[in-house]
């Protein structure tokens, strides 16, 4: 906005100052073509000398010389001056073409007309910018947005992730909502009379909808291309429909200032000391001495290897001079659901920042202050999609060794996947907690209950923030189905197991290993006897 208004003041003063210039260059330009005055004059010749005529001539001659260099000169300042007034058009062009005038669309209350003819006059732009009427040229064939189809009872999608699948009914409101509104669109103006023909007409219904097409250009708008059924067989009506993108509104500009919000890291846990010796030196590192403002719970099942676990934490802190940590001892059977609310209910302080961990998770100080970010009393809750790291065996078997766990944590498609099917590390503050009703503690053993505390989440009116996070990660670890669990449980754990080994293309590897030994053993074979 800043630099629109700069430049719409700076316009007028740029054209002045090219009217100026061409003024002087005409100056100039008959300055020097005007005969010169009598203080002045050429000196002649004597008449009585010999070589008057020759003298002349001589003197002519330099003049004309001089007049023609002149000449050459003005036309290239001339040339100079029209390239650089060209430059400046383009110029101006551009700034209109990024900040256009007449497609001004500040919320001025003064002039709601034209507020209103200038959004409409940009949304129109949307249209001629987007690739409808013709292509745009790609750079490479990545760069292409592919098209979505779509029925009346599903949708086939390629970016399916892991919970989505390529063929669906639309569950998500806002999809069905925005399908069946441009079917219903499309309806109407097919059934609109074109013209003032009274003509009997075909009326269209949505039952006469084929199929459709649609894809969306972030910067611009979604396009949708329709088939109905037409009159006979072989004919069909095609109608296209743009939904423009109006332009970027500011909504809010705000200050926060997270240096005393504390987070409370609720770990609850049974058996698994090595596990948490490893998961306290990311603690440590991360969460004491890089980041500060953090607090620990660890909520204890049973009572083996409970003192080796009590050690590495009271060891960590002498070490690190910690002393902001809580240890819950439980005697009964583990339940995590129950673990994280007994530990979230402890907690005696203010309203305090609550991140539910497990102890083969990984996290950064940036993640830390994205779990602040993230959160809002009353208004905003963080639920993180995490990167799911693959077997490392699997990952990094055709090499020497096996790197260091840092050297690990790489987002890519090689080395894991980003686990959207997962609802257990989320950031909330400790008051949206109480308040939503905690966790389900009927549910006993593995999974379920952080599904079921999202849902109450997503019935509630606060904002659930959904993301991917490059800063948290799942360490890979061989996971036990236990025969106790209901057969829902044990379905979800064995998917989550599967998912876990490797990506699509390593576990074929494995599958086909013995074929793949094979090949190389003949190609061995064959070079030998070339």
């Amino acid at each position: 906005m800043m630099l629109r208004r700069g430049f719409i003041l700076f316009l007028p003063r740029l054209v002045g100052l090219l009217v100026v210039a061409c003024c002087l260059v005409s100056i100039v330009y008959m300055l020097a073509c005007t005969p010169k005055g009598d203080n002045q004059q050429l000196v002649l010749p004597r008449a009585h000398s010999p070589t008057v005529k020759e003298g002349y001539e001589a003197i002519l001659q330099e003049r004309e010389e001089q007049h023609r260099n002149y000449i050459i000169s003005l036309k290239k300042q001339i040339a100079q001056l029209k390239a650089e007034l060209q430059g400046r058009n383009e110029q101006l062009k551009n700034v209109q073409d990024q900040y256009p005038d007449s497609l001004d669309i500040r919320l001025d209350n003064s002039n709601p007309e034209k507020v209103q003819a200038n959004l409409l006059a940009f949304l129109r732009s949307q249209v001629d910018k987007a690739e409808v009427h013709s292509g745009v040229k790609l750079s490479t064939e990545y760069a292409a947005v592919p098209f979505e189809s779509f029925t009346l009872q599903k949708v086939y999608q390629l970016e399916t992730g892991l919970t989505r699948h390529p063929e669906e009914k639309p569950v998500r409101k806002d999809k069905r909502d925005e399908l069946i509104e441009v079917i219903e669109l499309a309806v109407g103006s097919l059934n609109k009379p074109e013209g003032d023909s009274n003509a009997k007409h075909h009326v269209y219904t949505a039952s006469d909808f084929i199929e459709g097409i649609y894809r969306t250009e972030k910067d611009k708008g979604t396009l949708y291309e329709l088939t109905f059924k037409g009159d006979t067989k072989h004919q069909f009506k095609k109608i296209v429909l743009f939904r423009p993108f109006g332009p970027v509104m500011k909504v809010k500009n705000e200050d926060v200032n997270m240096a005393d919000t504390v987070i409370n890291v609720i770990v609850p846990l049974a058996k698994r000391a090595s596990k948490f010796r490893q998961f306290m030196q990311n603690f440590r590192e991360m969460g004491i001495q890089q980041d500060g403002r953090i607090h620990l719970t660890v909520v204890y099942f049973g009572k083996e290897q409970m003192n080796e676990v009590r050690a590495i934490l009271e060891n960590t802190s002498k070490s690190a001079n910690f002393k902001n940590f809580t240890f819950i001892q439980l005697n009964e059977e583990f339940s995590r659901g129950k673990g994280l609310d007994i530990g979230a209910r402890f907690w005696k302080g203010s309203n305090v920042v609550l991140f539910f961990c497990d102890v083969d998770i990984y996290f950064t100080a940036e993640f830390l202050n994205s779990c602040r970010l993230n959160t809002q009393p009353g208004k905003k809750v963080f639920y993180p999609v995490l990167f799911s790291q693959y077997n490392p065996s699997i990952i990094y078997g055709h090499h020497d060794s096996i790197p260091s766990l840092e050297q690990q944590l790489i987002i890519k498609k090689e080395t894991g996947f980003w686990r959207d099917f997962g609802f257990g590390m989320t950031c909330q503050y400790r008051s949206d907690f109480i308040n939503i009703g905690g966790f389900d503690l009927d549910i006993k053993g593995w999974g379920g209950e952080d599904v079921h505390l999202y849902r109450k989440y997503l019935h509630s009116n606060l904002i659930v923030i959904r993301t991917p996070v490059r800063g948290l990660f799942h360490l890979w670890h061989e996971k036990q189905c236990l025969d106790e669990l209901t057969p829902e449980q044990y379905k979800m754990c064995m998917q989550s197991k599967a998912m876990n080994e490797g990506s699509h293309g390593q576990l074929g590897m494995l599958v086909f290993k013995q074929e793949i030994e094979t090949h190389l053993h003949r190609q061995k074979l064959s070079n030998k006897k070339t």
